[in-house]
């Protein structure tokens, strides 16, 4: 089976289709950005980019995958050794505390800001926290990547 990794062609061996994308980023493709949380769906944890959206890799089942599908991790954010500008607002917003969820807060924002129209649409503080709400933070970093995302939408 085949489906598109972070630009690429990727091969999965059939034993393996019955596993969760999680499972094979991490164990087969060995790309351990996107974090194993609830295994549920719910805390955002392992959020990848699949076909423009913001997924969660645990709730994916591989044989679910084409050769068409495209999976984005925040491994394959990274374009010749810079760093995604979602990364960078990270950092200049020390978004980070324990840093467990911040790939999967990532990746949501990457697909969140993709979108234009929806972009457009969560300018506002309220908007940009029901935008991300379903990435869940311990350590409460929330307003820091609400501020985050916000000079991102208005930076255009």
């Amino acid at each position: 089976m085949q489906y598109v990794l972070n630009g690429a062609i990727a091969d999965v061996p059939s034993e393996w289709h019955d596993e969760s994308l999680l499972f094979v980023l991490r164990e087969y493709h060995g790309l351990v950005g996107a974090k194993f949380g609830c295994g549920v769906g719910i805390c955002g944890a392992c959020t990848v980019i699949v076909d423009g959206m913001a997924t969660r890799s645990c709730q994916v089942q591989t044989a679910e995958l084409t050769p068409t599908t495209q999976v984005l991790t925040i491994e394959g954010l990274e374009v010749n050794g810079k760093l995604h500008p979602v990364q960078e607002a990270w950092l200049a917003h020390a978004v980070p505390q324990c840093g467990y969820c911040q790939s999967g807060q990532i990746m949501s924002a990457v697909a969140l800001l993709a979108d234009g129209d929806r972009a457009d649409a969560t300018a506002s503080s309220d908007a940009i926290l029901s935008a991300m709400n379903d990435n869940l933070c311990r350590c409460g970093t929330y307003q820091r990547i609400r501020d985050a995302v916000r000079d991102l939408i208005e930076a255009g």
